[in-house]
Parts: C-alpha cells; structure tokens; sequence
C-alpha cells in the first residue's frame, strides 16, 4: 500500500486568504490533478496535515469533499484513497471535451481578433518549448492556458462555464500521456490557429475535434495503463 508521501517541492505554499479547509482542499485538488497524489494513493491524514502544516480536521473535511466529487474514494476501515478513474469514466469525459472544445473553437473561428491570436501564438511557442524541453508539467498547464484561451474568444458564457467543469479532470487525464503527445500535439495547434486566423469555422471545427479526438485515443493506448 502506497501512502502520500510527497515527492520533494510538490508541497504547494498555502495562501493566507480564506477558510483554510478550503485552501488545503484546493491545495490537495491541485496535487491529485498534477498526479503528485497519484490514483490508487493512500492518503494519511496526519501525514497530509503535516506536509502542509495544518491540523489533522481541514484535511480531513477536505478529502470529504474531494469524495464527494469524485476525486477520492474513503474506503470503511482502510482510509482515503486516490481515486483510479475506469476507461469507461476517462472516454466519456474526454468525449464530453470533444463537444464542448469543437463548438469553442468554432466560435472562436467566427469571433477572433488579432489580439487573441497573437495570444494563442504566444502560447503554443511557450508549449512547444516545454515539449522540447521535456518539461511535462510546464507542458500540460500550457496546453491548459491555450484551450482555456479559445475558450475565451469563444465568448459564449455557458459554453465557457461547461468547460470549466470538467477542465481539471481533463488536466487529470492528459498529464500521463502528455510526454507522448508531444511535438504533434503543437504541430496541431498551430494547424488551429491557421483556422481561427482565417476565419474558418469549419476547419476550425475539424481540427479541433480531431486534435481532442487523438488525445482521447491516446489515453487509452498510454504507456502506463494496467
């Protein structure tokens, strides 16, 4: 059984501001997404209360919540677990993502300015350097800054709040196959903004779904499934 120790400068730094169970929640969310808490992980409350150096009752009420929504699962007489999503949890989450990212991106196609794509340029050369790098984590909360982006110049409210919903566990599901994206995960990228800089609202639309499509897939053939 394998508990949680953290690997060293995983620790996130707690802000001041707010209740604290709420902080370390956000704090262990954070951890379990980035997969520093990876799935299956035993979670020790005093362990967890002192690497974040707060009592034992915040993390506590925080992995009550975190079970509440899904991200650990509290066994009876065996404690708090990482949840391990099914294949079945990850394809129809990553295909809600497909849905919701193509309808983003062509409305995004229709609404863009050249502000936003100098923005969207910005942060694929910003990715691809973390690609070229092997820099996964850098990698992973830039692919999430770019999408975040055209979900933005989307400009539909609802579309955007959707989205928002399922971007941590998207973030979840694309850590571990990140590395083997890669490259061709910004290749298609910028395939992207050539659509949304032309006001092409179909390509816009294709690229995008195949661009999330080949993620979903990927997950499936990872490296690391059991």
């Amino acid at each position: 059984m394998v508990s949680a120790g953290l690997p060293q400068g995983t620790v996130p730094k707690l802000e001041r501001p707010g209740p604290l169970r709420k902080r370390v929640y956000e704090a262990l969310l954070e951890l379990i997404t980035t997969r520093a808490l990876r799935p299956g992980m035993h979670l020790v409350e005093s362990e967890l209360a002192g690497q974040l150096g707060v009592s034992r009752q915040p993390v506590r009420e925080a992995l009550q919540r975190l079970n509440t929504e899904g991200w650990v699962d509290l066994r009876p007489a065996q404690g708090a677990f990482v949840h391990e999503p099914t294949e079945e949890e990850a394809d129809q989450l990553l295909s809600v993502r497909t849905v919701l990212e193509a309808e983003a991106a062509r409305l995004a196609a229709a609404n863009s300015d050249a502000a936003g794509i100098a923005a969207l340029e910005k942060l694929c050369a910003k990715g691809e350097q973390a690609a070229a790098d092997g820099d996964v984590d850098l990698a992973v909360a830039t692919n999430a800054e770019f999408h975040a982006k055209i979900m933005e110049l989307a400009g539909n409210v609802v579309l955007a709040e959707l989205a928002g919903q399922v971007d941590r566990r998207v973030r979840w599901y694309y850590t571990p196959v990140a590395r083997q994206r890669g490259k061709q995960s910004w290749i298609e990228h910028r395939d992207l903004i050539a659509a949304l800089s032309a006001h092409d609202e179909r390509r816009a639309t294709e690229v995008m779904r195949a661009h999330t499509e080949r993620t979903r897939t990927t997950y499936h053939e990872r490296s690391d499934r059991a």
